[in-house]
């Protein structure tokens, strides 16, 4: 013992003090900047992305590991394909990264997440909404998010960063208002946008009697796991769209449970819902 902590009293005396804390202060920063960008990209698809690059990653080394020679030249080949592909498939964030940083947002705070009985609260306002809405036969598109970011979409509606109430809702889908024929995107209690675009799904087994809002929540829950609530302009019909699939004609009660399948901890829920799946 007496031997290991002279040479470590040696080791430490070799490096001067300023040398400490230029290598301290070094990985700070390092450690700093890419926790901020994990928070940045956070709020985007490129985290599913990164998810499938590590996911080759270690692939690759398990195949050499193992001495799998042809799925490990097939991961070979494909890792210059991935360097010459990364920025284009991360062109929008990389973009908006620059952005934030000229406009001092990289620094910003987080967003902030929900607890169980705030999330109730949302679930309330919403449902209350919807149904005021699907009443009076008035078509609406409201996004839920969740882990998967949605600052693409976000973007292309106008900013609002109210905080969330059954009014409010309704008010975007009056007709003949520049809210009326976009989505409105609730980030935890608050819609963050409203009149915003979504992609439509190009699903050939969708029913023809489904309409360009339907088509557009289907498309959003096909590439993210955003939790989308459809009301038909024409029945006044209540629909939810997650994970590709479209849940149609639910009641008051039926949304309610649904949404807190969804959006709350499954312990506390049952999952009598997926019969009404289509």
């Amino acid at each position: 013992m007496a031997g290991i902590g002279g040479y470590l009293s040696h080791l430490l005396s070799q490096f001067k003090f300023i040398d400490v804390l230029r290598l301290i202060v070094d990985i700070a920063i390092v450690s700093y900047v890419i926790y901020r960008f994990l928070l940045l990209i956070r709020g985007t698809r490129a985290v599913q992305l990164l998810k499938g690059l590590a996911m080759l990653v270690v692939a690759s080394v398990v195949a050499e590991k193992l001495q799998l020679t042809v799925i490990n030249w097939i991961l070979t080949q494909l890792r210059l394909v991935i360097v010459v592909a990364l920025p284009v498939v991360f062109q929008p964030e990389l973009r908006r990264a620059l952005e934030q940083l000229g406009r001092g947002k990289f620094f910003a705070r987080p967003f902030n997440l929900l607890g169980t009985e705030d999330m109730a609260k949302v679930i309330n306002e919403v449902v209350r909404a919807v149904q005021v809405l699907a009443k009076g036969k008035t078509g609406a598109l409201i996004v839920m998010e969740r882990e998967t970011g949605l600052n693409d979409y976000i973007e292309t509606g106008i900013r609002v960063d109210g905080v969330i109430s059954a009014e409010l809702l309704i008010n975007f889908f009056v007709p003949l208002t520049p809210f009326h024929d976009g989505a409105a995107i609730i980030r935890g209690d608050r819609v963050v946008a409203a009149g915003c675009f979504l992609p439509l799904s190009d699903s050939p087994y969708l029913s023809k009697q489904l309409g360009t809002r339907h088509r557009a929540a289907l498309g959003l829950s096909e590439i993210s796991d955003a939790v989308v609530i459809v009301v038909s302009e024409e029945t006044g019909a209540v629909s939810v769209a997650e994970g590709g699939k479209l849940t149609r004609f639910l009641d008051e009660k039926n949304l309610r449970e649904l949404l807190q399948n969804l959006l709350l901890p499954q312990s506390n829920h049952g999952s009598s819902f997926w019969p009404w799946r289509s």
